[in-house]
């Protein structure tokens, strides 16, 4: 594994352990109005990791965990990222990225890890600060 796929994977672990926590005030709040176990399972996670991860790449270009292990999300071209662009590579990320890795692993090597599937369906680079 490349050095900067694993900070990577270790930034996003971090921004998950921040989103986790956030979700556990959260769901202490909304247990109460709502008794569906599977919206508290599958609805509540989601919303609360994407909104976080979706504001702070659109404040500062990077989350928490990308801040720490030094990295930083571009467009390729160096414009800004935009709204559209950031919701396409979570969702992706989320949803395509396991079937992307089953058809071909060796997709998450190229470029010394800088660019995934989901940032290629997007347009962004992750590059060391």
């Amino acid at each position: 594994m490349k050095p900067i796929t694993k900070k990577r994977m270790k930034a996003f672990l971090i921004d998950l352990a921040i989103s986790s926590t956030v979700t556990a005030g959260v769901e202490y709040v909304l247990r109460k109005k709502i008794k569906n176990e599977a919206f508290h399972a599958l609805v509540t996670p989601t919303v609360v990791l994407w909104s976080l991860e979706y504001a702070q790449l659109r404040k500062n270009g990077q989350t928490y965990g990308y801040k720490k292990m030094g990295l930083e999300l571009e467009n390729k071209d160096g414009s800004e990222l935009n709204c559209n662009q950031i919701m396409k590579r979570m969702a992706y990320r989320d949803f395509w990225s396991t079937i992307d890795y089953l058809k071909g692993p060796k997709a998450f090597e190229e470029e010394e890890g800088k660019i995934l599937p989901h940032d290629r369906y997007v347009g962004t680079i992750v590059k060391e600060k």
